[in-house]
């Protein structure tokens, strides 16, 4: 599992259970399967009109990919083009389509072959960039989902507290105080349970698959250059340290947007984070 989702879910667990344990006569008054129905039957129908079943039906795929450890393979990316671009030097076209069969990322591979017939470097690039456009939006697509249905979470916890505050408003007359407060309480429930949703699952998911797209994306930038260097013959080693340095640009830039987004530009706290930033591949 993703140790960084793990802590996630342990820390949630345990705040919510100090909280209720600490601040509640009965903690049982926190479970409310009705609310609890009318939020997320609620989310789950407007998501269904919002989007197209097959994308729908992408949610608990995209759940466990949040959950996994997934590795980047960077430095095997570079070291496989390295070792690819001094047997294209050396001119054996059969060797190198022989460690091309090893290659498990599929974009180094295409690339790569895409070298090796002859393709101008102007074609391979704007090929490479399409590709990496095509998987951002792709994945940008999947973030929006859950940002969608956090939208969504909270709107059916008010739909929920609604409902309970009409049946309030039909026992106000028998003048039962102590079922007006029951009911009360149960009214404003759907409403804690749709925030939480929205900002302990659905939200999270959304920053998570956003940073993995920012890393996909750059891990096939990296590649992308190093298959533009290969086509125009560059030394190995300075290929290798190239691909390096330029990664390692990516995260002190990364950090440095990160903080500008934590902290603000003077240094104080900014007001409001950009839900249209990309974050969040795995290599091959």
């Amino acid at each position: 599992m993703n140790p960084s989702t793990l802590i996630g879910i342990v820390a949630s667990i345990l705040l919510l259970g100090v909280v209720l344990f600490f601040s509640a006569d009965d903690p049982t008054l926190f479970i409310d399967l009705p609310g609890l129905g009318i939020v997320l039957i609620g989310t789950l129908a407007a998501t269904f009109i919002s989007y197209p079943l097959r994308e729908v039906v992408r949610i608990f795929g995209l759940l466990g990919t949040v959950m996994r450890n997934e590795r980047l393979y960077t430095q095997d990316d570079i070291e496989e083009l390295v070792a690819i671009s001094k047997l294209w030097m050396s001119g054996s076209i059969r060797q190198v389509e022989q460690a091309l069969e090893k290659v498990h990322n599929p974009f180094l591979k295409t690339g790569v072959q895409l070298i090796i017939d002859h393709t101008p470097e102007e074609d391979v690039v704007k090929l490479m960039h399409w590709r990496i456009a095509r998987l951002r939006a792709k994945e940008h697509a999947e973030a929006q989902l859950f940002r969608t249905m956090a939208a969504f979470a909270p709107a059916f916890g008010m739909i929920g507290t609604l409902i309970g505050l009409v049946n309030l408003m039909f026992m106000i007359g028998d003048g039962d105080m102590a079922s007006i407060g029951q009911q009360m309480s149960l009214a404003l429930m759907t409403t804690f349970y749709g925030i939480l949703l929205a900002n302990l699952i659905f939200k999270p998911v959304a920053v998570k698959l956003e940073r993995r797209t920012e890393q996909r994306v750059a891990l096939m930038n990296m590649v992308m250059q190093g298959i533009s260097m290969m086509s125009q013959k560059r030394r190995p080693a300075f290929m290798r340290e190239t691909l390096n340095t330029f990664m390692a640009e990516y995260d002190d830039e990364l950090n440095d947007d990160e903080s500008r987004r934590l902290f603000g530009e003077n240094g104080k706290g900014a007001d409001k984070a950009d839900d249209s930033q990309p974050a969040g591949q795995t290599g091959s």
